[in-house]
């Protein structure tokens, strides 16, 4: 078999004789010799068995063309298309014409490695090589490169973040923010605090993701691209129902004298943290606060991951340290269960 397979410059080709008796040449697109081996061996076992095989050509795109496409797909799909299109953008500056096919684990590595040398933190570092994998993947589904160039992509790993920040606010640092903050805000930190939303997802949402007769908003358009449906407490129902709804305006959360919903509230959350004398608060904390008193109340891990529209629950973990009362309890109804168990066994050996 390996006298079929030969080499053109890095990547590895193959030759194998079609049904109709002509030789096939066709690349394999990686450089790793077993990868060409495993095609070989497809491509022969589906002649052996009477079929021609089916060689898909893709055409040798462009990163640019995968980036214009990506960025077109993303618009109306994620609330955080305008941020991923920015970063595109700046990978755009490095990659623009490159083959798709002609991207590696090396040329990956080197884009990671230039962001620790430009002093990003792990988690910036992480979210554009993880933006590039994800392109990457659509591009397969898309039919823009082969499946290879993706997994050579995957192998580069994230880096570990051990500084990964928690920073929420106790029940009295909650009340006093919301007294302190302009009237506008208010409705919006009471939003945060109890639907743990995110600021891009409270910002843009509009009556019609509302259904305050059944309780619960409904988000169609959410960072991860999924559908999440949050719970509305009685808090929250009161505040929604104290907003003035304009008909000329389909935003709950807007400007009075534009009727456009609010883009930032970096100033007035900014006023209001000063006035509550609280430091080292960002608005995304409100959301760490929604989820830190939710397990600090006992709710399980599982159930706050889906309140906060996490993908993995490896997100959620890092507040399973905040419920220690909690996992106490699990394992005292264990010692209630087997331990009682296994003790009065013992004692009914040593009475006989």
């Amino acid at each position: 078999m390996a006298t079929n397979i030969f080499k053109r410059g890095n990547v590895y080709w193959i030759r194998y004789t079609r049904i109709d008796g002509k030789q096939k040449r066709e690349s394999s697109y990686s450089n790793k010799f077993k990868d060409a081996e495993a095609l070989l061996a497809q491509r022969k076992n589906s002649i052996s068995e009477g079929k021609e095989p089916e060689v898909k050509k893709i055409p040798n795109h462009t990163f640019q063309e995968l980036a214009e496409k990506y960025v077109a797909w993303i618009k109306g799909r994620q609330n955080s298309a305008r941020t991923k299109g920015y970063i595109i953008g700046q990978l755009l500056s490095l990659y623009k014409d490159i083959p798709l096919r002609r991207f590696n684990t090396a040329l990956v590595d080197q884009l990671q490695t230039d962001l620790i040398t430009k002093e990003y933190k792990p988690a910036s570092n992480n979210k554009i090589t993880n933006i590039v994998k994800h392109m990457f993947n659509k591009a397969v589904d898309w039919d823009m490169v082969e499946s290879e160039v993706l997994k050579r992509i995957r192998k580069v790993k994230p880096l570990r973040d051990n500084n990964k920040r928690l920073r929420y606010l106790s029940k009295e640092e909650c009340n006093i923010l919301i007294q302190l903050c302009d009237s506008h805000l208010k409705p919006i930190l009471i939003t945060a605090l109890n639907t743990g939303m995110r600021r891009g997802e409270i910002l843009n949402l509009k009556w019609d993701n509302v259904d305050l007769k059944h309780g619960f908003v409904l988000l169609d358009k959410t960072k991860n691209g999924d559908r999440r449906e949050i719970p509305i407490n009685e808090t929250l129902r009161t505040t929604l129902q104290s907003i003035m709804r304009r008909l000329d305006c389909p935003h709950i959360f807007f400007d009075p004298t534009t009727t456009k919903p609010y883009q930032e509230v970096k100033r007035s959350f900014r006023t209001a943290r000063k006035k509550a004398g609280i430091q080292d608060f960002h608005f995304h904390d409100l959301r760490h606060t929604f989820a830190s008193h939710l397990v600090m109340a006992g709710v399980d891990i599982t159930t706050v991951s889906k309140l906060l529209g996490h993908k993995s629950l490896n997100m959620t973990l890092r507040y399973s340290h905040l419920a220690p009362s909690h996992i106490r309890r699990a394992v005292e109804i264990l010692d209630n269960t087997i331990n009682e168990k296994t003790i009065s066994t013992k004692l009914a050996q040593f009475s006989g």
